[in-house]
């Protein structure tokens, strides 16, 4: 097992080709999809043979980004993903931020927990100057957790999709936070700890 990271609960770790499974389950719950296909069901052909094998490709292209399987430290639990790559147009310096996690781990800081994390990692340890976030405008439970790390709104923008969802309308929504913003958020962070 290749470890990425590590936070208090979670263990960030390279995908393997054994997690087809977990991956078919997680994309298989119209509730984990909503946002992303309206909750179409997941074909688990798919799965193993475009969106895996692009998962692995990413280690190599590219040292420090890519997809990282979310693991539950006390269970073992698979509960999900988060990604940080660069997208194409985007320098390596300007990565992009995403998670996708099961219904069984929403509402207990999972995401912040491994998004805090990602960040860090990428404002100290691989160059990042600017991290950023997108989601549906109405995904609000995405967009809390973007505000709890310190991301600041950018723009609402629309793209044009084949098959439109519930929500498509309302268009997509960026949010970011540059390494300045970051270093000033740690700092205030860390006086206020001190005074605890």
């Amino acid at each position: 097992m290749r470890v990425f990271l590590e936070t208090e609960r979670l263990v960030l770790r390279q995908f393997t080709g054994a997690d087809v499974d977990d991956l078919f389950a997680l994309y298989d719950d119209p509730e984990v999809m909503r946002y992303l296909n309206g909750g179409e069901p997941a074909d688990r052909a798919e799965i193993e043979k475009l969106d895996l094998p692009a998962f692995l490709g990413y280690y190599e292209r590219f040292p420090g980004y890519g997809f990282w399987a979310a693991i539950e430290k006390a269970s073992g639990d698979f509960l999900g993903w988060f990604h940080f790559r660069p997208l194409k147009g985007h320098h390596t310096d300007d990565p992009e931020l995403g998670y996708r996690l099961n219904r069984s781990s929403w509402g207990k800081g999972y995401a912040t927990e491994g998004s805090l994390a990602l960040l860090e990692k990428g404002f100290t340890e691989l160059g990042a100057r600017r991290i950023w976030a997108a989601t549906m405008s109405v995904n609000l439970g995405s967009r809390r957790v973007m505000e709890k790390i310190g991301m600041r709104y950018v723009r609402t923008f629309h793209e044009h999709f084949d098959h439109p969802i519930p929500g498509t309308e309302e268009g997509e929504v960026e949010y970011a936070i540059t390494l300045e913003e970051w270093r000033a958020r740690n700092s205030r962070d860390q006086t206020r700890n001190s005074r605890d």
